[in-house]
């Protein structure tokens, strides 16, 4: 997926705030909200057909509710698709949270699902693969997203053995949707929106790019695609978090597509519910650092 470039980036985040300040709706805000929601889940349908039709399709999957969601639009639609989950356990670690969770759904829902369990040998190589690309550009050389970018890989490259076309994530969905505790905490939750979705270029669309571009795969993220954005921030923050749940437009959405029971997993960042972490902290204690970071520095000397 392009994401052009920072500036054009923020100045296509600008133009949708500034659309969506200046919109008027003739009816009641809650009437507005359903209107919206009904259109975004229209929207997503048609976005995953216009880019999936008539490819081979995989799908990041963590097992959280925004990936659920992914994979149940391409069954719906009779797409040739596979999901694809990874995560890190050994003799020491339990197993991964986003590998039971997948197992579950998609035992569920009939899901077509590939997972792999990584050892500590194999996450090694995954490691020192995703340094390598990220350690590029100093904006994604961090902790987080080493152990981010790891999962993408490891999947991805699952995805492309198996000669898919496209490769789809939920990337996105936390801003537009409001999933994460800042939003929580923010006293104007709206405009930490904005700006989470400003900010995420550096954050995550580098390393959305990078990771793709040296795998030589195409991927998606439809939460990201500009038409979803718009839509999505037009619905009342009201309609997306309250003081007991968040992202309640896109678990609506879940439940429409058959997972009410699994729409309110409060899914955790990919570096644990993979447990991917668990191996960068192994890792570095095996080679005599004390922090993650001295480690990841030391590899790339």
């Amino acid at each position: 997926m392009n994401f052009g470039t920072e500036r054009s980036w923020k100045k296509k985040i600008s133009d949708i705030k500034k659309e969506v300040g200046e919109a008027k709706y003739p009816f009641p805000g809650f009437i507005k909200n359903m209107i919206l929601r009904d259109h975004l889940y229209l929207l997503i349908e048609d976005k995953i057909i216009q880019f999936c039709e008539n490819k081979k399709v995989g799908i990041l999957f963590s097992g959280g509710v925004d990936s659920a969601v992914l994979v149940m639009f391409c069954k719906k639609l009779n797409l040739n698709y596979c999901c694809y989950s990874v995560g890190f356990q050994d003799n020491e670690t339990k197993q991964p949270e986003d590998i039971e969770y997948s197992k579950i759904i998609a035992q569920k829902h009939d899901l077509n699902l590939k997972f792999k369990v990584f050892n500590l040998k194999e996450i090694e190589v995954v490691i020192k693969k995703t340094l390598k690309i990220l350690s590029k550009n100093k904006d994604t050389f961090d902790v987080v997203n080493l152990g981010v970018g790891a999962v993408e890989l490891a999947a991805i490259e699952m995805a492309k053995k198996d000669k898919c076309d496209i490769v789809l994530s939920g990337l996105g969905s936390e801003e537009i949707f409001a999933g994460y505790q800042r939003h929580k905490n923010a006293k104007d939750k709206e405009q930490e929106c904005w700006n989470g979705l400003t900010l995420m270029y550096k954050r995550d669309l580098i390393r959305e790019t990078l990771i793709p571009k040296v795998l030589g795969i195409e991927t998606y993220a439809p939460f990201l695609d500009f038409d979803v954005i718009g839509v999505a921030m037009h619905i009342s923050i009201k309609a997306k978090i309250n003081k007991r749940q968040n992202k309640i437009v896109i678990r609506k959405i879940a439940k429409k597509l058959g997972l009410k029971e699994f729409s309110n997993r409060k899914k955790r960042a990919a570096q644990y519910g993979s447990r991917f972490h668990n191996a960068i902290d192994k890792l570095s204690s095996k080679a005599g650092f004390k922090l993650k970071k001295d480690y990841i520095k030391n590899l790339i000397k």
